[in-house]
C-alpha cells in the first residue's frame, strides 16, 4: 500500500468529525447559552526518506543536505469552544436572567440537606457543583431558587439584621473579599415570616443588575412589601477553555480550567445581570454555512486522493497478465 492512501484516509476522518462540530453547532443555534466550537488539524508524522547532514568544510568535504520527508496525512489539533458574548433574547418573564459578560452561574444539587455554607473557592473545583450560563429560574415548593433541570442555585442568601420582624428587616450583605471564608455560599430561598416558621408567599419577581433577587410579598400584614431572597453569586474561571461539557447546559471544571472563585457580586469583569433576558448562542450561521463549504470540498478531494491511489494500485497489479 502507497502511504498516499493513509493520508486520504486520514483526511476523509478528520473531515467528517470536523463535520460533525458544525452539525452540533447548527443544531444548537436556538439553544440558550450554547457557545460554538471549532475544529482546528494538524499534520500528522512524518517519515525521513533522506536524513539532513551538515556540510564539511574541510579538504576534499562535500556541502550539507536537508532532509526529506514524507508526511502521513492529518490528525485532530483541537476542538475549542468560542465563550465569546451570545445576544439578549428578551423573556419579559422575572426569574430569567443572563449574564452580560464573562461570569458563569453557579449550580448543583443540594450538598448537606440543610442548606448551609458548602463552597468557597478553595473547595469550588472539588464541590461537585456546576457551572452554567443559563439563567432560566424558577421557585420549587420548599421555597429554594433551582434551575430548569432542579439544581439549586447558589450565592449569598439575604439575612436578618432589624428587629421589627417585618421584610425590610432581610438585607443582602457584601461579602468580604479579602477572606476566602466569606466566599461560602448556600443555596437561594425565600426568608421566613416573622413568625420564623412560615416563608413568605411572593409573585413579581425581579432580578437586578448585581444580582439580587425581590419579590412581592402575597396577604397577610405585609401585603406588596417587597422582601429579598438573597444576591446570585458569579464565578470567574481563569480558562473557560478548560471548562468540560457536561450533560445539557453545564460545566464542569476540567483539570486545565485554572483557579474559579465565586465572586461576591456581579459587575466588572464578569458582567452585569439582566432580569428579563436569557443568553442565545453565540452560532455564526454565516461562518458555519462557509465552514460546511470547505468540509465538504475536503472531503471531496481526499476521496479523490483514494481513488487515484486504487487506481495506480490497479496498473500495478495489471503488469502481470
Amino acid at each position: 500500500m502507497v502511504k498516499s492512501m493513509f493520508s486520504g484516509v486520514a483526511g476523509l476522518r478528520l473531515h467528517q468529525q470536523k463535520m460533525d462540530v458544525i452539525g452540533n453547532n447548527i443544531a444548537n443555534v436556538n439553544t440558550y447559552g450554547y457557545k460554538s466550537y471549532s475544529t482546528t488539524f494538524q499534520d500528522s508524522m512524518y517519515m525521513n526518506a533522506l536524513n539532513s547532514s551538515a556540510g564539511v568544510t574541510t579538504n576534499g568535504g562535500y556541502g550539507g543536505v536537508n532532509a526529506s520527508q514524507v508526511g502521513y496525512g492529518v490528525k485532530l489539533g483541537s476542538i475549542s469552544a468560542n465563550f465569546s458574548q451570545g445576544g439578549a433574547s428578551p423573556t419579559d418573564r422575572g426569574l430569567d436572567c443572563m449574564i452580560d459578560g464573562s461570569g458563569f452561574f453557579i449550580v448543583g444539587p443540594m450538598k448537606d440537606g440543610t442548606g448551609t455554607s458548602v463552597v468557597t473557592n478553595k473547595t469550588m473545583a472539588s464541590s461537585g457543583l456546576s457551572l452554567s450560563r443559563v439563567g432560566q429560574f424558577y421557585v420549587d415548593s420548599n421555597g429554594y431558587l433551582v434551575d430548569s433541570q432542579r439544581n439549586y442555585v447558589y450565592g449569598y442568601p439575604a439575612t436578618k439584621t432589624g428587629n421589627t420582624g417585618k421584610a425590610e428587616d432581610y438585607t443582602v450583605p457584601a461579602p468580604s473579599v479579602t477572606n476566602a471564608d466569606n466566599y461560602k455560599l448556600e443555596p437561594l430561598r425565600i426568608p421566613l415570616q416573622s413568625n420564623g416558621k412560615d416563608r413568605y408567599e411572593l409573585q413579581s419577581y425581579t432580578i437586578s443588575q448585581d444580582g439580587t433577587i425581590s419579590g412581592v410579598i402575597v396577604g397577610g400584614d405585609e401585603a406588596n412589601k417587597v422582601v429579598s431572597l438573597g444576591k446570585i453569586a458569579l464565578a470567574s474561571v481563569e480558562n473557560p477553555d478548560g471548562l468540560e461539557k457536561t450533560v445539557g447546559f453545564y460545566y464542569r471544571p476540567g483539570d486545565n480550567a485554572g483557579t474559579i472563585v465565586p465572586q461576591a457580586t456581579a459587575g466588572g469583569q464578569l458582567g452585569d445581570i439582566k432580569g428579563g433576558y436569557l443568553e442565545m448562542a453565540n452560532v455564526d450561521l454565516a461562518k458555519e454555512f462557509s465552514d460546511m463549504i470547505t468540509t465538504q470540498r475536503g472531503f471531496q478531494a481526499n476521496s479523490k486522493i483514494i481513488t487515484v491511489t486504487d487506481e495506480m494500485l490497479q496498473e500495478l497489479v495489471n503488469m502481470k497478465r
